[in-house]
């Protein structure tokens, strides 16, 4: 049996899958012009690779923080997915602009790095939250403990000179009543003594004597109830207000502890607060920042250390043959322009020459009948006649 015979142009024609295209426009590649560029291939699909690995763990890392912070799940997927695509997009931007022709390799690779510093650091923090979680919620638990103590004390110190006040106040009304209690008691007990023969004149019975010290002890004991009916009203007010501030206290603790939250800021906070008491987390959260830089830093780091091979020549030499005949199509399209206007002048030209002959002898007709029409009207002037010849015979010029 005979073999076909290929034509030699067809034995290395290419066909690359779809996954392998989709690697390749990742890595911003033309596939026209990598399909021929056999060493290439590869290298656009690691480097579209390195790019599909950075936009999936964006997109996952995204998602997390703002599962911190949305109220809906599918929130939080689509905003993930959203600044995923930001991500991808500055990538793909980014690396489309290093080539070996290019002038400058530095810029590119200075500019990733300060927003993969910025994004790496930031997207730490969520991959944390997410590994030491049992210890972050520990934490926080303590935090907000502390933070409940501290908004205690301030309350505290804030009603603290008013409290000081009521209470001297009341601790003054007071003693002012024990004072004049003491007396109504000390009258009192005179009495019972002189009346059962144990103190005073040591006579049992109502005599002078016991009736001028139960005399005594009535009038004390009218005075003390009269103040006490002067004095108790401003007590029970001032044990109303010192009441009524510890009530506001309690009900201030009681309203700042609902404002706890295990969001994403509070987490932060316990993170920051555990790598500031913990070397060995501290460690670890240096050393997964670092991980997430270089992750973030992978598309311009293998766009720039991949030797380049026949792709960029081609991609140059094609772009300038693309400048090359974008210029002569429109020097020619220039020409044709010129060529036609130049025509259409030539035959515009011809056109009126040919008008004014073919309308000159109905042209000098005509001035012939308005001459005759002229003369047999005696009353009819030669300016007339002019105007008349103007209007009808003269031609117009154009503007």
């Amino acid at each position: 049996m005979m073999e076909k015979t290929i034509a030699l142009t067809q034995r290395e024609t290419y066909a690359p899958g779809r996954f392998t295209e989709f690697l390749w426009w990742l890595s911003t590649a033309e596939k026209e012009l990598l399909a021929d560029a056999v060493v290439d291939r590869n290298r656009h699909k690691i480097i579209g690779m390195t790019v599909l690995t950075t936009w999936a763990f964006a997109t996952l890392a995204w998602t997390y923080f703002f599962s911190t912070v949305a109220t809906s799940g599918w929130l939080a997927v689509l905003l993930g997915f959203f600044m995923g695509f930001i991500i991808l997009t500055i990538d793909r931007a980014l690396i489309k602009g290093i080539n070996k022709f290019s002038k400058s390799k530095l810029l590119p690779l200075v500019f990733r790095s300060l927003l993969a510093l910025t994004i790496g650091t930031f997207m730490a923090q969520p991959a944390l939250l997410y590994i030491f979680n049992k210890e972050i919620r520990l934490q926080t638990s303590l935090d907000n403990e502390k933070k409940k103590q501290l908004k205690s004390q301030e309350l505290t110190d804030l009603y603290k000179n008013k409290q000081t006040t009521l209470l001297s106040e009341k601790e003054s009304l007071q003693k002012e009543l024990q004072i004049k209690y003491a007396d109504v008691a000390k009258a009192r007990q005179n009495f019972l003594s002189e009346t059962d023969g144990s103190g005073g004149t040591g006579k049992v019975g109502i005599k002078d004597i016991a009736i001028a010290k139960r005399n005594e002890y009535q009038k004390l004991d009218g005075e003390y109830q009269q103040l006490v009916n002067i004095e108790q009203p401003k007590i029970t007010t001032i044990e109303t207000a010192l009441k009524t501030m510890d009530d506001t206290i309690k009900k201030e603790e009681a309203d700042f502890t609902n404002y706890f939250n295990d969001g994403f800021l509070t987490q932060i906070e316990a993170l920051n607060n555990l790598i500031k008491t913990n070397p060995a987390l501290q460690f670890r959260y240096y050393l997964l920042v670092i991980i997430l830089l270089l992750i973030e830093l992978m598309p311009v780091i293998a766009k720039t250390i991949l030797p380049s091979g026949t792709y960029d020549e081609r991609a140059m030499q094609r772009e300038a043959m693309e400048k090359e005949m974008v210029s002569s199509n429109i020097s020619k399209e220039k020409e044709l322009k010129e060529l036609y206007n130049s025509l259409a002048h030539q035959n515009d030209k011809e056109a009126i020459s040919a008008f004014f002959d073919l309308t000159k002898e109905e042209r000098n007709q005509k001035i012939t009948g308005f001459s005759q029409q002229w003369k047999q009207e005696k009353n009819q002037t030669f300016n007339s006649l002019w105007e008349t010849m103007k209007k009808e015979v003269l031609t117009r010029q154009e503007h």
